[in-house]
């Protein structure tokens, strides 16, 4: 982001953000309640109109009316405040569904991934649990 702006009808709500991260990055964005925090991630994964300022994501001016975020979006993920799992799937089918259905990953690659993640983060005996199983 560079320059970012973002109003909701005469209340701006982003005033001129200037974020880089890198590849491999691990950021936190913090603050109160309607600093704009979830604002700023769904301008992000085009689910917010921006109104002035770049947006660039791997050298790509996502701000151009050309910008295909279907594309986009198969490259940066996000997890909605209110995230819900598939009731009827396991932990490792959930994490499984976009990179096999959107982005036709091969299933041996994405798994891998998948259960590393899970390793990461402390998660791997639960690979095989059901929503409901988890608190």
């Amino acid at each position: 982001f560079h320059g970012f702006n973002k109003f909701f009808g005469e209340q701006q709500v982003l005033n001129g953000i200037d974020l880089q991260v890198q590849s491999g990055e691990v950021i936190v964005i913090l603050g109160p309640s309607g600093c704009g925090k979830s604002t700023l991630l769904r301008c992000l994964n085009g689910l917010e109109v921006a109104h002035s300022g770049s947006l660039k994501f791997l050298d790509r001016e996502l701000l151009d009316k050309a910008t295909d975020w279907r594309d986009i979006r198969q490259q940066i993920g996000m997890v909605f405040q209110s995230y819900h799992l598939f009731p009827h799937m396991s932990v490792l089918d959930n994490l499984l569904l976009g990179p096999l259905k959107v982005q036709k990953r091969q299933r041996r690659e994405a798994q891998q991934q998948a259960e590393a993640l899970l390793e990461r983060v402390g998660l791997l005996d639960k690979r095989d649990a059901f929503p409901r199983q988890l608190s």
